[in-house]
């Protein structure tokens, strides 16, 4: 007996959807319980039994305390993108479920980052571990081409659109930071006929299902996301995604542009980067140990003043201070004493 625990709703039916077509022609029964819908049918495919579980913490924990899903008898314990889980605030949750499976059973955990938190819930629960390391840089992968935009934030919507015009309408998928910021680009797009789907945590599991379905069918050929879609989610054929904004942690950047140039395909991925935004870019390119590409384009950054935005970190704990001075070079132009943006490449 299997039980895989998931961050998101997304990735779970992903796992289950995997399971069902590699397990064809075997008898094994494989069910999959997630928040955002209606109980009811999960509780019967409980109720019939199943050989693997995929499960979301949250609703996991709501079943067990239901005394409608047992886990007892669980051999098999993997816990996929830990270290989102925990920084999702799932750690009692995570912890309440593995202390009600079998305690000589096997235990397998998959983070893309090993920090404190990661670390820690491994030692208290896993029995001398065997650890398996990917170098990061090799994460990144080689049919990615990155490119990077310094723009105003006052001009990153016409960079934007700019870029869309000019793409020849492949499949994108723009991340931004918040849920806010991606239902405001959606509407902003929408004004210009921009067809897209947006996906994020505030949107119903039917409505994100359709979303992702529409993207992955052609329906809609660009979609807007929150991180939610930067883990795990495999879309076929993804020819480019766009940072609209910089994810909070570096190592996100990894799992954004990741989407594209999969199962050895090749992909694209393009970073809009304010002056807020430089000492961020700073600590990506240090993570993935390559410059990213600067891309001349028709709205310079035009370099009055630089604003620090709220200092993120590495789960390394290397932060980035936005109050250095940059390394950056700078030009005058006499004609207008304004200073334009130059990244090297």
């Amino acid at each position: 007996r299997v039980l895989i625990v998931s961050p998101t709703r997304e990735l779970a039916i992903q796992i289950r959807d995997n399971i069902l077509q590699y397990s064809q022609g075997i008898d094994l029964r494989c069910g999959v319980v997630l928040g955002g819908v209606n109980q009811s049918s999960q509780k019967k495919v409980l109720q019939k039994g199943v050989d693997i579980l995929v499960a979301t913490p949250g609703r996991l924990v709501d079943l067990i305390n239901q005394k409608i899903a047992n886990i007892n008898n669980v051999e098999i314990l993997v816990l996929d993108e830990a270290d989102t889980m925990l920084d999702m605030g799932f750690i009692k949750d995570i912890k309440f479920i593995i202390s009600k499976t079998l305690s000589e059973r096997q235990t397998l955990l998959f983070s893309a980052t090993i920090n404190p938190e990661v670390k820690e819930l491994s030692k208290q629960f896993m029995k001398d571990p065997l650890t398996i390391k990917t170098k990061t840089a090799e994460v990144t992968a080689d049919k990615i081409e990155q490119e990077l935009y310094y723009v105003d934030s006052t001009n990153k919507l016409n960079l934007l659109l700019e870029l869309l015009s000019t793409k020849d309408k492949k499949t994108t998928l723009i991340f931004t930071r918040t849920k806010h910021g991606a239902n405001k680009l959606a509407e902003k797009l929408d004004e210009y006929g921009l067809k897209t789907s947006v996906i994020h945590g505030n949107k119903t599991q039917s409505n994100r299902v359709k979303a992702l379905n529409d993207f992955k069918t052609g329906k809609t050929k660009i979609m807007i996301a929150t991180d939610i879609a930067a883990r795990g989610i495999d879309i076929n054929d993804l020819g480019l995604v766009i940072n609209y904004d910089l994810p909070e942690k570096n190592e996100i950047y990894i799992h954004r542009i990741g989407r594209t140039a999969r199962a050895g395909k090749e992909g694209k991925s393009i970073t809009l980067c304010t002056s807020a935004e430089i000492y961020n870019v700073k600590g990506i390119e240090k993570l993935i140990d390559h410059k990213i590409k600067v891309i001349d384009h028709k709205y310079p950054m035009l370099l009055k003043e630089v604003k620090p935005q709220q200092k993120h970190h590495n789960d390394n704990k290397k932060r980035f201070a936005n109050n250095k001075p940059s390394n950056k070079k700078y030009t005058n132009d006499k004609a207008n004493k304004k200073k334009y943006y130059k990244g090297s490449n």
